[in-house]
């Protein structure tokens, strides 16, 4: 085919002139085999890309079956095929279309070795990933699993789950249960990526109060597994304006809520339960589908929708957009599938594998043997190809923060609390390490585990206090400063401690060092770096605080209006305004000269590590609430004494301008609260709260 010809098709292509395109076909059919790009695509796959579906379909109704299989059957650079762009992009129609012409597409892998199928999985397309699936099943010559792998052995079921497709991920589980324990390359299994996704679970994702209140009252339902290709169809009867949804669900919500009320009956309830009562349908899967409504009679579903509905309203009017909410609401969606295909993946996988007492497992289906003592070693797969052995999904979860994951394996399989890594270390020492403290709560609540996996020790002698000690390059707990990750870290290792025998507390490692030795080398930085800011913050409140108990002392010497000349008594002694003076004045000078004494104390501390626990800090909150007070009621008394020099007339014009002076103390204050709460609330939680933005798997 000539270059001027190939230039003249891209240019039409690209300019969406695909009526010429189909003219320039008649011309000359071989146009359609032609690679336009430098990408090697042809007609077809650009076609593809932009969505031509009618174009695509046009010139294949125009042509012979085998021509059509062969240009169909064309790669691109990526060794991608015109079905698995319609796959990637989630056009159902041309999936359709496309796979109906040749069914031996749908097995045809890219360089990659992702198969149109895969890819719909990939990213996250149900309706081109079913479609495909059915049309596949109609194929019986191909091998259904294979098809769902690609070259490095993940399966749809890892690509769902890594791509947090989760309601996707629960129908692959219903169909394709033998993948639920296929191990890719890596020797990673679907368990071991959901394990290394901690935000999708509730239990290591960080709301504020409002947050988790909008959270917990949120009602979502559990996730039914349908396989349906149109299973995201809309109901027939709903002909309203998508903008109108919320109007019309308060609508019915209202209506149902009103026969609920009157007759105690749900319409809708009613039906299905007649509807249930027809079919006949087991009472396993009855009790599968039934949905969970906290613990309230089943009658009461539509009111608490109808409060529901409400509670966003009242949001809503109160500033809180509805985007705001729905973010919250899938957010809980999201966390509610996660648990749902975490339980699936663990309890089908607790049918395949157990474990003997000797720590070894029993082999799988997959001619996979499970070992808490040698996770570090190879698996021979088929063909002599050996897969690495990675660590235990509940090992990756204790590092994590998976709390959901860990106490589900532990549940179904308690025996795994005596998992491994290749360094040794279980999951209670992984826990501690990694500052997990909601695993660690949950191992420490277990009497069985307290007693066992808290004594264990890894290959080089470290006890779990041993690593509590030892001080990482990350920054765990979610509060700013050297300061108060030191704290956190001196309390982090004091929790640690108190849940050790006592015999713990001297344990010498391989190095010869004690965990108290440990903390003190390697904390040795951070407490330098808590100390200098410690220093900074306290020589600046100390100047502050210094001038205001000045200017405080000579305040409260001064008497507004001065003494009666024969009885010395204050002349406006008894109005409110002198009273006033009189209180905050000499509150202006206590709270400053208590603020000056304990910055002061802070500056000549040793900095200890024990320091930085409660001693540091409370003086710090302590004199950083003195100085607030101190300025506060130094301005008030300045207030209160100017009160009496202005004019009757002009004594209310006066406030706005009291309010104006006191506007800068109160941006101060404003700006320093993050620190101030932060340094409150340390006086008082056990368990820090752990931040996951720099988590590293």
């Amino acid at each position: 085919m000539a270059q001027i010809e190939v230039e003249s098709l891209f240019n039409y292509v690209m300019g969406g002139k695909w009526r010429e395109v189909v003219e320039a076909y008649k011309k000359n059919p071989s146009v359609l085999e032609a690679k336009i790009t430098k990408a090697e695509d042809t007609v077809i796959h650009i076609a593809v890309y932009v969505g031509q579906s009618f174009f695509v379909e046009t010139i294949l109704d125009n042509m012979s079956n085998e021509i059509g299989s062969k240009i169909l059957q064309m790669k691109n650079s990526k060794g991608n095929t015109p079905l698995h762009l319609a796959a990637e992009l989630g056009n159902m129609d041309l999936c359709n279309n496309i796979a109906k012409r040749d069914p031996n597409l749908i097995s045809l892998r890219n360089l990659e070795g992702e198969t149109p199928l895969f890819l719909a999985a990939l990213h996250g397309k149900r309706d081109a990933f079913f479609s495909l699936h059915k049309l596949q099943q109609s194929h019986h010559d191909a091998d259904h699993d294979s098809l769902a792998t690609k070259n490095n052995g993940d399966t749809i079921l890892h690509a769902t789950i890594s791509g947090e497709y989760f309601g996707l991920a629960l129908q692959i589980i219903g169909i394709y249960p033998n993948l639920v324990n296929c191990v890719n390359h890596e020797g990673m299994s679907p368990l071991h990526v959901l394990a290394t996704k901690p935000n999708c679970f509730k239990s290591s994702t960080r709301m504020e109060l409002l947050q988790r209140i909008i959270y917990i009252y949120s009602i979502v339902d559990e996730f039914e597994e349908k396989y349906d290709v149109r299973y995201n169809q809309t109901d027939a009867s709903d002909h309203y304006p998508i903008n109108y949804e919320t109007c019309m669900s308060f609508l019915s919500l209202f209506k149902s809520a009103l026969k609920v009320t009157t007759t105690g009956k749900d319409t809708k309830a009613t039906s299905n339960d007649e509807e249930n009562n027809v079919s006949q349908k087991s009472e396993q899967e009855q009790a599968k589908k039934k949905k969970k409504w906290y613990g309230v009679p089943p009658n009461w579903e539509t009111m608490i929708k109808f409060l529901n509905l409400m509670m966003k309203a009242l949001l809503i009017i109160f500033g809180f957009g509805a985007s705001w909410i729905k973010k919250i609401q899938r957010k809980k969606v999201k966390h509610m599938l996660a648990k749902q295909v975490m339980n699936e993946l663990i309890e089908r996988a607790s049918s395949l594998y157990k474990y003997d007492y000797t720590g070894m497992g029993v082999e799988g289906d997959n001619s996979i043997k499970r070992s808490s003592s040698s996770s570090s070693s190879s698996i021979k797969e088929k063909g002599g190809f050996k897969k690495k052995r990675r660590e235990s999904p509940i090992l990756i979860a204790a590092k994590m923060g998976v709390t959901e994951m860990v106490e589900k394996i532990l549940e179904t399989n308690p025996v795994a609390i005596h998992d491994v890594d290749s360094n040794n270390k279980n999951v209670v020492l992984l826990a501690i390490e990694n500052r997990q403290p909601h695993v660690y709560n949950l191992l420490n609540n277990k009497n069985l585990i307290k007693e066992s996996a808290f004594r264990h020790v890894d290959n080089q002698g470290n006890s779990a206090l041993h690593l509590a000690a030892t001080y990482r390059n990350h920054k765990p707990w979610r509060v700013p400063g050297a300061a108060m990750q030191m704290q956190w870290e001196y309390k982090w290792y004091k929790l640690v401690k108190n849940s050790m025998p006592p015999n713990f507390y001297e344990r010498f490692n391989m190095n010869g060092q004690t965990a108290k030795q440990l903390f003190i080398t390697t904390h040795g930085h951070l407490a330098k770096e808590g100390s200098k800011w410690l220093t900074k913050t306290s020589e600046s409140c100390s100047v502050v605080a210094a001038l205001v108990a000045t200017v405080a002392f000579t305040t409260s010497t001064a008497i507004p209006g001065g003494p009666d000349q024969n009885t010395g008594i204050p002349l406006l002694q008894g109005k409110l305004a002198f009273n006033l003076f009189a209180i905050v004045s000499l509150v202006a000078l206590c709270s400053s000269v208590t603020a000056l004494v304990l910055f002061l104390s802070i500056l000549t501390s040793r900095f200890q590590e024990k320091d930085f626990a409660v001693d540091l800090p409370r003086k710090l909150l302590m004199g950083l609430t003195t100085l607030f007070t101190s300025i506060a009621s130094v301005l008030i008394s300045f207030c209160a004494g100017h009160f009496f020099i202005i004019e009757e007339e002009l004594k209310f014009a006066v406030y706005p301008i009291y309010v104006a002076t006191c506007l800068p103390v109160s941006f101060f204050a404003f700006v320093q609260l993050p620190l101030y709460f932060d340094l409150s609330l340390a006086m008082f939680r056990k368990v820090p709260q752990r931040s996951y933005k720099q988590l590293s798997h």
